[in-house]
């Protein structure tokens, strides 16, 4: 294929790039001199003109590159003016990314085998129109697996917490960063930091729960399985199958009113300090390279304008050395209080953000100097923070992707997926026996691999994963007999289905109802500027922009699973879902599975049969209804009652989750800063108990919470088997009440153990 069609069609011919062809000679071209004197010397050769557009990310990568009539890219009319803007390029988002709302799928956008020849060809073109020969930033979407083109799909991060395993979490995360840096990438950025305080938030399946002991477990194991014990401050370039990670979102989103994407947070300094930070300050003391600013404000003021929160808090008090990255136009959006694009651009900046995403304020960062809106001493600061990590990427010594992605990522996956499937209710249906033969597998579930991703999912190629129908009959012992019908769909009232599902749920021993919710997005949907949905389409219940009012699923699923009921043939209702929904606890069983992922049948069908032990517990806890919200079990510990016509109490607690076995556990002993239990399988099949350590505090300072999670750990045992659990209480202070539980709701109604920290200082 000739180079020029790798070009645009007026380029002139390009050389291959071997690095930045900027003067010889000068310090900062040296790899061998400390990084902090590269940046010193890169900054004092740039212009005030560059030094803007190093902090500009303005562009969407798809509108970088378009196919040739050959399959080959060439570059567009929109990437020449962005470099030329700025004589460079700061950083680049989304070129891999691939979604309904890119418009980028098979045929159109880069895959595994091309992506890497891509991103060096957009990275020549960005280095060669650059003074100084600086190349750009290459960021792209992780949230659950890259988000690109025959990228490894992870189960989302709701389904992350329902494993409770950071060491399988920390192995999945540096496959992710793996796929990234062999595709040309070289950020990215996870969601890790929104804790799930309302689930009619669309953007619950993006958290790791409601806990923030979980949460930040999860948030250390994704920093150290993305970069390593990379240390951002050194002068090390970062192993080339390893990726900077950017938390998002930082801080409190998850905090918002009435569970509506974007809206208000009423956030008190301490209710933000001891739910939504400690995750954050987990990430960064792991060493992660840099932190998203969130689009809701704390105490009034956006995060992308608060310097409290992003210099006071996170640079001053944690020392956090890294980039701040503004979300997607949230800078624009400080124009509401500055009154133009150009003062805000000057507040964020000021305020502590280095990095703008889309946004017009911060291209005019030189006037915004010129008119003394902001110094350059500032200024410069930001841009020897992006700098610096293009120093510590090797970016400047040509560093680019290996087009050779990692093994192993579907059956990472599974491993994953078969974490975090949760049984919450067994009436003795589940495991399916021998004594079963017939099964009627229904719901609108039941048959595809379409709505077990998550939001922010790239297209995916035919026959990729398996559905659980699909699982089933591939896995079931020879001569059981499945059979099949959807019954309804996900959303409406059609109940023209349901005489089917009847039919065949009455001619079996045992019927399977596969239920839920759905984050897939269509070409039909339409979004805002950011990237979230504007307006639901059928089927579509989640994701960013899809919140809900109530938490019920489809009015034609309850009917389907009414009538299925009213066979009287025993019932295991399946929940794929991405956000807890109020299902009646009618079914003798129960499961769920939070957006599983390509693989997901497979992991629940290993499930149902017994092939796989139920090894999940919940992240979150489930409510009755949406009136009772909220329903998160670590509430302040205030007397108050229950409502006269319903329960106040959730229908299954945070941490709860039930194995095919049984456990035992002895009482607690406490050594130092540390508690054993022994843990017995008195069971007859091997299952995986996860020890949970919540505490009460007897005095505080102020008034203290219900429970709070403060160590857990997962241990497998065979029947029989017994094994002595140690877990750190390192985070805990004062004198409090240990109570080793299966879940929150059973730490209530244990005894409590007296426990006085030796040392008052949280370690």
């Amino acid at each position: 294929m000739s180079d020029a069609l790798h070009r645009h069609p007026t380029a002139p011919t390009e050389a291959p790039y071997h690095g930045p062809t900027a003067p010889t000679g000068t310090l900062y071209r040296d790899p061998t001199a400390p990084v902090d004197a590269r940046v010193r010397d890169l900054l004092g050769r740039m212009t005030l003109r560059e030094k803007a557009g190093q902090l500009n990310q303005r562009m969407y990568g798809w509108d970088a590159y378009r196919r040739t009539p050959d399959g080959g890219f060439e570059l567009t009319d929109a990437l020449y003016a962005e470099t030329d803007r700025f004589e460079g390029l700061g950083a680049l988002y989304g070129l891999q990314r691939a979604d309904a709302w890119s418009g980028v799928g098979h045929g159109s956008g880069p895959g595994a085998e091309d992506g890497a020849a891509l991103a060096e060809l957009v990275q020549r073109h960005v280095v060669r129109r650059s003074r100084l020969g600086i190349p750009a930033l290459f960021v792209e979407e992780v949230p659950h697996g890259l988000m690109a083109l025959d990228g490894t799909v992870l189960p989302v991060n709701l389904a992350v917490g329902a494993g409770w395993d950071p060491d399988l979490y920390r192995r999945a995360a540096a496959h992710a960063a793996a796929e990234l840096r062999a595709r040309g990438g070289h950020v990215a950025l996870v969601s890790a930091l929104d804790i799930a305080r309302d689930p009619r938030w669309g953007r619950t399946e993006e958290c790791f729960g409601e806990d923030p002991y979980l949460a930040a477990r999860l948030t250390e194991a994704l920093v150290r399985g993305m970069q390593g014990s990379w240390d951002p401050l050194g002068d090390d370039v970062l192993a080339a199958d390893k990726a900077p990670v950017v938390l998002k979102h930082f801080a409190g989103q998850g905090a918002t009113v009435g569970g509506r994407n974007s809206a208000e947070s009423e956030l008190g300094l301490r209710e933000l300090h001891e739910i939504h930070l400690p995750a954050a300050r987990a990430g960064i003391r792991a060493g992660a390279a840099a932190v998203m600013a969130a689009y809701n404000e704390v105490d009034g003021m956006p995060c992308s304008g608060n310097r409290a929160l992003l210099t006071g808090l996170l640079r001053e008090e944690w020392g956090f050395g890294g980039l701040v990255m503004a979300d997607g136009l949230a800078v624009d959006r400080l124009a509401r209080i500055t009154g133009d694009k150009v003062s805000a651009g000057a507040l964020a900046l000021n305020s502590g953000v280095d990095l703008s995403l889309w946004d017009e304020g911060f291209t005019h960062l030189e006037e915004a100097v010129e008119r003394g809106l902001v110094t350059e001493t500032v200024l410069d600061a930001a841009v020897a923070r992006v700098l610096r990590l293009k120093f510590r990427l090797g970016l400047f010594e040509g560093q680019g992707g290996t087009a050779r992605p990692p093994a192993g990522g579907a059956e990472l996956s599974r491993d994953v997926a078969r974490a975090a499937v949760t049984l919450l209710r067994n009436d003795g249906v589940l495991p399916i026996g021998p004594h079963v033969a017939r099964i009627a597998v229904l719901g609108p579930q039941a048959a595809t691999t379409a709505h077990q991703f998550g939001d922010y999912t790239a297209p995916q190629r035919p026959g990729t994963g398996s559905s659980v129908l699909d699982a089933l009959r591939r896995l079931a012992p020879p001569g059981l007999d499945i059979r099949h019908a959807p019954g309804c769909t996900l959303t409406g009232r059609d109940l023209s289905g349901i005489p089917a599902a009847i039919a065949a749920a009455a001619a079996s021993d045992l019927a399977v109802l596969v239920l839920g919710g759905s984050s897939a997005r269509t070409p039909d949907t339409e979004f805002d500027a950011n990237g979230a949905a504007r307006k639901a389409v059928p089927e579509m219940t989640c994701g960013e922009g899809a919140d809900l009012a109530e938490l019920r699923l489809g009015a034609a699923q309850y009917a389907l699973l009414d009538a299925v009921l009213a066979t009287g043939t025993p019932t295991a209702v399946v929940l794929v879902q991405g956000r807890p929904h109020v299902v009646p606890d009618t079914a003798p069983a129960l499961l769920t599975a939070w957006y599983p992922g390509p693989w997901g049948g497979d992991a629940i069908a290993e499930v149902l049969l017994g092939l796989a032990e139920p090894a999940g517990r919940l992240p979150v806890s489930v409510p009755r209804s949406a009136a009772q919200l909220p329903v998160y079990y670590n509430h302040k510990d205030t007397e108050y009652g229950g409502y006269t016509d319903q329960s106040a109490e959730p229908a299954y607690s945070f941490g709860h989750g039930l194995s095919y076995t049984d456990f035992d556990c002895t009482e607690p002993a406490f050594t130092g800063r540390s508690l054993s239990v022994d843990v017995t399988n008195t069971g007859h099949r091997y299952g995986r108990c996860v020890v949970q350590v919540y505490l009460r505090r007897l005095i505080t300072a102020t008034w203290p919470r219900t429970l709070e999670l403060c160590a857990f750990e997962g241990v497998g045992l065979a029947p029989g088997e017994r094994r002595t659990v140690t877990l750190p209480l390192d985070g805990v202070t004062g004198t409090v009440e240990i109570r080793v539980a299966a879940s929150a709701a059973q730490a209530l109604a244990v005894k409590g153990h007296s426990f006085t920290a030796p040392d008052e200082t949280p370690l």
